[in-house]
């Protein structure tokens, strides 16, 4: 007797599909660790100015960030309502976790401040 049929697909096209999720998720792995290693040996080596430094490191994390949604999270460039409510909502949730931070941080370095007096 054959193997049974998952869902309807037969045991080859179901074994295509898995092997091209495989390679897409070894494809955003290998991605994922150049677009962090690259920003880490830049800052190592001091390759170049401050702010040019900043804005490259910025420019990374945004393709990272495209990396991570086409490659983990399965979210194409054919948007839908879904998923855009869930991008949305995820910009929302990084947008209060870094203006928190940052906040926090301010006002430790306000507090801790040493006075000028001689």
């Amino acid at each position: 007797m054959n193997a049974p049929a998952y869902d309807g697909i037969d045991p080859a096209t179901l074994k295509r599909q898995e092997s091209r999720e495989f390679r897409s998720y070894v494809w955003g792995i290998g991605l994922a660790l150049v677009l962090t290693l690259v920003p880490f040996a830049l800052v190592h080596w001091s390759v170049m100015a401050r702010s040019a430094l900043f804005i490259t490191i910025g420019a990374f994390a945004l393709v990272q960030m495209i990396v991570h949604f086409r490659f983990f999270l399965h979210i194409g460039f054919r948007r839908k309502r879904e998923d855009l409510q869930l991008i949305l909502f995820s910009a929302l949730v990084l947008f209060i976790m870094v203006t928190g931070t940052i906040w926090i941080m301010a006002s430790l370095a306000a507090r801790m401040a040493l006075p000028t007096h001689p």
